[in-house]
């Protein structure tokens, strides 16, 4: 028998720690980090709302990321058309 099967709650011991910091006293969180985040659940692990029209604060979508997308093209567009008039007029 080795000290791990003695102990069950070693895996939960051994666990990695929450990397947040208290702001008033400085000291680390002492909470298990979960997996996949290097901070707890109450750190901000699993944490945020939902992106899109799921979101309950969704007002119109002019600043997602498919209309930055689309305003990007049309402005790229844009000035390739200027450049190519300019050309086309210095002929």
């Amino acid at each position: 028998m080795t000290k791990d099967d003695a102990d069950p709650l070693h895996a939960a011991n051994a666990a990695p720690r929450c990397r947040a910091k208290s702001k008033r006293t400085g000291l680390p969180c002492r909470n298990p980090a979960m997996r996949g985040w290097s901070v707890c659940r109450m750190h901000g692990a699993r944490g945020g709302a939902r992106s899109g029209s799921a979101n309950q604060n969704w007002k119109h979508g002019g600043r997602s990321s498919e209309a930055v997308a689309l305003r990007k093209l049309a402005n790229k567009m844009g000035r390739d058309a200027r450049k190519l008039a300019e050309m086309l007029g210095e002929k």
